[in-house]
């Protein structure tokens, strides 16, 4: 069993995640308008062919401790100085949420668990500081992290359809937020 250990920020600060992921589905989102307002159904669909996202190939890359996180925190798992897993939390103070901003299992551990406990410690946390709200940011493509997230009582509370190209719906990555509620209202 490996254990999860705080990332010290002076150590870890700058270290690429190498987040990276191939899918086969995506939720689809359409806007339409109506009579009365707007309809925007998602609908898992299935790709073409595979889609593989790698940020390295133009996107920014993920790491730790960027500098717009001021207080961010980060806990993960090391074993001979690799990083296999990490999670990084950022509060946002003025709306009272708990930001994940890095989530991120090597592939020599996922569906071990691991992932599971990440999400847990940040639960925890959210608990204990008394945030309203645990939020993250993934992408209507990576279906399989979507699954896990609403495995997680994580539910769909958002998303922007132009948060990384202008083209995000037609690429089918669009921005999908999600959030966790304590009080387990919103599920």
């Amino acid at each position: 069993m490996l254990n999860i250990e705080k990332l010290d920020k002076q150590e870890w600060k700058g270290e690429h995640l190498p987040v990276s992921y191939t899918s086969e589905y995506y939720y689809d989102i359409s806007i339409e308008r109506t009579e009365d307002g707007f309809s925007i159904p998602v609908q898992k669909k299935k790709f073409d062919m595979p889609f593989t996202h790698v940020p390295e190939d133009g996107d920014y890359p993920d790491r730790l401790y960027e500098d717009w996180w001021e207080k961010a925190e980060a806990f993960g798992i090391v074993e001979d100085g690799k990083l296999l897993a990490a999670i990084e939390v950022n509060p946002e103070e003025w709306s009272n949420r708990l930001l994940i901003t890095e989530l991120f299992t090597d592939e020599k551990i996922r569906r071990k668990g691991y992932g599971k406990k990440l999400i847990d410690l940040a639960k925890k946390m959210t608990l204990e500081q008394g945030y309203r709200v645990l939020m993250l940011e993934t992408q209507s493509s990576n279906v399989n992290a979507v699954d896990f997230y609403l495995s997680q009582g994580f539910t769909l509370i958002g998303f922007d359809s132009c948060c990384y190209t202008n083209t995000d719906m037609q690429r089918k990555e669009v921005r999908f937020n999600m959030g966790w509620f304590p009080d387990n209202k919103a599920e």
